[in-house]
């Protein structure tokens, strides 16, 4: 297949990961000194792609040093196992809280059915493949990988998963975020730069947690980001105070509809119109349908994060 990626600065590519449609999901490559680095992994589906990439470059399969899935949601990490059958000499790097999932995957595919139904599941995801913990490195806060040559420094990142870091190239200022700071589509870039929203997908939203993550990534003075929906942007203040604000007003909405008769249901009409009236103030060229269309997946997942979170704190509050 034709390779589909775009490079970036930095021995860095962004390749589709082809997750439902082009410009969804991405993975970032990493080259350095002839070797290679993957974070993220997409699907099992995305292997096509990342070895015509690999290739383009190249490269070979023995060539892959790393694979590095910043969370172990299917989007992320689903195509790990996949990987590291391909890659013969990659370790996977992980966090202490998902590096269970990809020993034992059954409990995330299990969990991916029970919301979509097999036939569905797989057509997203493909196979989710076991890794021999033989083969795996576990990141803590602050785990340093010497890459060739490259430092690579891990941060323990909660607020959208417990189980999420990011990886800090630190000669490049370079943030790879995974969905810690959000979701940016290029779709609606316009005269005013990206727009960036948060994902508060289930099942761990933790606002609190989320602003202390957002605010430690700053604090790395990044240059770049790399959000796997999808690319890169620059980094500047603006995004990150839009980001606080969003995750405010989403703790906001979700007290303010806590007794709503169906509070799934309301939380999903006010987070679509919210995030649609972000859109149109920041300047997105588009059309309203367009917008709503183009925000239809992620509104659904922030407002069942949203719920989710409300219930538990609820919960801990009685």
């Amino acid at each position: 297949m034709q390779a589909i990626f775009v490079d970036e600065p930095h021995g860095v590519a962004t390749i589709d990961a082809l997750y439902i449609k082009p410009g969804i999901a991405s993975l970032q490559l990493i080259v350095q000194n002839k070797r290679a680095a993957f974070i993220d992994t997409g699907t099992s589906h995305s292997l096509a792609n990342v070895r015509a990439v690999l290739r383009h470059k190249g490269l070979t399969d023995t060539d892959v040093d790393y694979v590095i899935p910043t969370h172990v949601h299917l989007d992320h990490a689903g195509g790990a196992g996949t990987m590291m059958q391909a890659f013969p000499n990659a370790t996977l790097v992980i966090h202490p809280r998902g590096a269970p999932h990809m020993t034992d995957p059954a409990k995330l595919w299990s969990g991916t059915v029970s919301v979509y139904g097999e036939k569905t599941a797989k057509k997203l995801y493909g196979e989710v493949v076991p890794i021999d913990a033989g083969r795996m490195v576990i990141a803590e806060d602050g785990t340093e990988i010497d890459f060739n040559g490259r430092l690579l420094r891990f941060l323990d990142t909660p607020g959208h998963a417990r189980h999420h870091f990011c990886v800090h190239d630190v000669a490049h200022r370079v943030i790879f975020a995974g969905d810690t700071m959000g979701i940016s589509y290029r779709m609606f870039d316009g005269p005013n730069g990206p727009f960036v929203f948060p994902t508060s997908s289930p099942v761990q939203f933790d606002p609190a947690a989320l602003h202390k993550s957002i605010d430690r990534l700053a604090n790395t003075d990044p240059e770049s980001i790399f959000l796997t929906h999808f690319g890169r942007i620059r980094y500047s203040s603006q995004v990150v105070q839009s980001l606080h604000d969003q995750i405010d007003a989403f703790v906001a909405m979700a007290q303010e509809l806590s007794c709503a008769e169906d509070v799934g249901q309301a939380l999903l009409r006010r987070v679509s119109q919210y995030l649609l009236e972000r859109a149109k103030q920041h300047g997105v060229p588009l059309s309203d349908e367009k917008i709503t269309a183009g925000l239809r997946m992620d509104a659904k997942l922030n407002a069942d994060g949203i719920a989710i979170w409300l219930a538990r704190s609820n919960k801990h509050a009685n």
